[in-house]
């Protein structure tokens, strides 16, 4: 038997480290990728959620219900971002995602409040996100609870009366999930994540397998033009992508029984122009990467992001601004939006056309830089 021979050993280690040091996509994914992932990660993580955006119908508009809405205010869970003046308004605000939650407060509050009868406010809460809805819904009933009691405690104090009948009365009511199911939310969001994963990975090898198989030469010299190679390389994905997502759509809402209450088309329908946008990220990768090795590299450093920042796990609304502008980056940012709307809500297009505009531009961004790099590579 051999023994152990430190020379041998330290030449190895050279070998390898002039190695790495070639492969410098590999090295810069191991040494910045962390860094970044840290910073992502600490500021887009946050399972508190405050501020909800709500909309305020004030039928009442008065003192009282001013000092109302102030109360729900101060409790930094509910942001009054913008008054309705109908129900019609309240719920297309919820719809299209604007508002979370919605506070209506009647004609007839001041008058009732004053007459020392019951006074009802009515909330309507966006279940879509049963973390949300469950918040917003033990939140508003904790600041109208504290409201009444200093409202009963000021009465005794200045007209001197015995116990009182409870002032006010919330009257709350979750849209699209009742029932604040956890499965209803979370399958709609994975059938996009996985979606987004596979074809991505799919088309990140294709151009890397046409350099490692020495191919690519043989391409170069035809008179094929950039974007031409681009959209023939998505092609046949968009039709593997295409029949794996109509699998995995029927497989949520008949196994798993999450009910579709929008256009089965309408959806199948975004899913293509889904499909291109990530099959056209896979292609951007591996316009970047030297070997097959790196394009998975970069796939899997781009998952894990993906996953926080386009609000599959927590709310984008909680996170920095900038750091929704990243998500932004992100297909899945747009298509969980559309997945959800049509899933719970059973909106239109009409409802989702910021999310459908959203992926335009992100297709037609990174086919551009794509084409710009793999021109760079022909010359």
């Amino acid at each position: 038997m051999k023994r152990f021979s430190l020379s041998r050993y330290l030449s190895i280690v050279r070998k390898e480290i002039i190695q790495i040091k070639r492969d410098r996509p590999s090295l810069g994914i191991a040494l910045i990728m962390p860094i970044m992932l840290l910073f992502l990660f600490g500021y887009a993580v946050n399972t508190d959620v405050d501020h909800i955006r709500t909309a305020v119908w004030d039928q009442s508009k008065s003192q009282q219900s001013r000092e109302l809405i102030s109360s729900f205010v101060h409790t930094e869970y509910f942001d009054a971002a913008v008054y309705a003046e109908s129900y019609h308004e309240l719920e297309a605000m919820i719809d299209n995602g604007t508002v979370d939650a919605a506070i209506i407060i009647p004609p007839d509050y001041a008058h009732r409040l004053d007459n020392h009868e019951q006074a009802d406010v009515q909330l309507f809460i966006n279940g879509s996100d049963p973390n949300i809805a469950r918040t917003a819904s033990a939140n508003a009933m904790l600041t109208l609870q504290n409201k009444a009691i200093r409202m009963q405690e000021t009465r005794m104090e200045k007209e001197g009366m015995g116990k009182l009948e409870q002032p006010i009365e919330l009257q709350s009511r979750v849209l699209f999930n009742p029932n604040m199911e956890s499965i209803v939310f979370n399958i709609p969001g994975l059938i996009g994540l996985i979606m987004q994963n596979v074809t991505m990975i799919l088309t990140a090898f294709s151009l890397v397998r046409e350099k490692e198989r020495g191919t690519m030469e043989q391409l170069i010299v035809t008179p094929i033009r950039p974007l031409e190679l681009m959209l023939g390389k998505i092609t046949p994905y968009v039709f593997i992508g295409f029949i794996s997502f109509t699998i995995v759509l029927t497989l949520g809402i008949f196994w798993f029984g999450v009910p579709l209450k929008g256009s089965f088309l309408l959806l199948l329908t975004l899913s293509i122009l889904f499909l291109i946008s990530t099959l056209t990220l896979g292609i951007f990768f591996s316009t970047i990467a030297k070997t097959q090795l790196q394009a998975m590299q970069l796939a899997f450093a781009f998952i894990l992001p993906s996953v926080l920042l386009s609000g599959f796990m927590f709310p984008r609304d909680t996170m920095p601004v900038v750091i929704q502008w990243i998500g932004g980056l992100v297909p899945l940012t747009y298509f969980l939006e559309i997945l959800r709307g049509i899933f719970l809500k059973g909106v239109d297009a009409t409802a989702l056309w910021q999310d459908i505009t959203g992926m335009v531009v992100f297709f037609s961004l990174i086919l551009t830089v794509a084409i710009l790099r793999f021109r760079k590579k022909m010359e």
